[in-house]
């Protein structure tokens, strides 16, 4: 913690060490390395950008965005990326941070996989959205240089991330599928979940209880 990499700072102070040490404790070594390449990619594609943004924020906003999928946070019946940002609510509450402030992160977790919308929101939403892009989906994979990117993968190693994060998705929200609904997990349920069956939109609409 406290160090500088690719000449972003990763925030050392107490309520980001608190944070980290939420996630080292229920996460596992690759939402640990993930989460931070997050927050830093998060922070390169914002400083290339020009925007001004709280830095404690965003990266209490990448720490927190996976945490639904783990045993300790994650709910029954709720989307994982809802009970990521409640653990962070809570969290941000127990330390009297800011209402502003907490709602800013709230919005970041729970948008994070929400194709279209977070872009336009608050500096600290649409970054933890495009860290999480970059990290998963190589989004704008060259907005960044090489060297950037070797320097931040050199310190949070990405480990063959691509072919096991899709099973590390699967294992949090297999229990509740149906809570993919209108979402881009419900593609990994397709992948991976042996009888999944989508819940279709347009069936919805046409078997609603309305006779018109």
């Amino acid at each position: 913690m406290g160090k500088q990499i690719s000449g972003i700072d990763v925030p050392d102070s107490k309520l980001c060490t608190e944070a980290a040490e939420i996630l080292r404790e229920n996460g596992s070594s690759l939402l640990w390395n993930h989460s931070h390449r997050v927050y830093l990619f998060g922070a390169l594609q914002g400083q290339k950008c020009g925007l001004k943004y709280d830095a404690e924020l965003l990266y209490i906003g990448a720490i927190f965005h996976d945490l639904g999928l783990t045993k300790r946070f994650r709910s029954r019946n709720k989307r994982f990326e809802v009970d990521s940002a409640n653990a962070a609510r809570c969290f941000l509450e127990l330390h009297d941070v800011p209402k502003q402030s907490i709602q800013l992160v709230w919005d970041s977790i729970a948008l994070h996989t929400t194709i279209g919308i977070p872009q336009y929101k608050e500096p600290e939403v649409a970054l933890v959205y495009s860290g999480v892009g970059y990290d998963v989906m190589g989004e704008n994979f060259h907005r960044l240089s090489a060297a950037e990117r070797e320097q931040v993968v050199a310190t949070y190693p990405r480990d063959g991330f691509k072919y096991k994060i899709l099973p590390v998705f699967l294992k949090g929200f297999a229990h509740k599928p149906e809570t993919t609904f209108g979402n881009i997990n419900e593609d990994v349920c397709s992948c991976l979940l042996p009888g999944f069956k989508r819940i279709d939109f347009c069936d919805l609409v046409l078997n609603s209880p309305w006779d018109d």
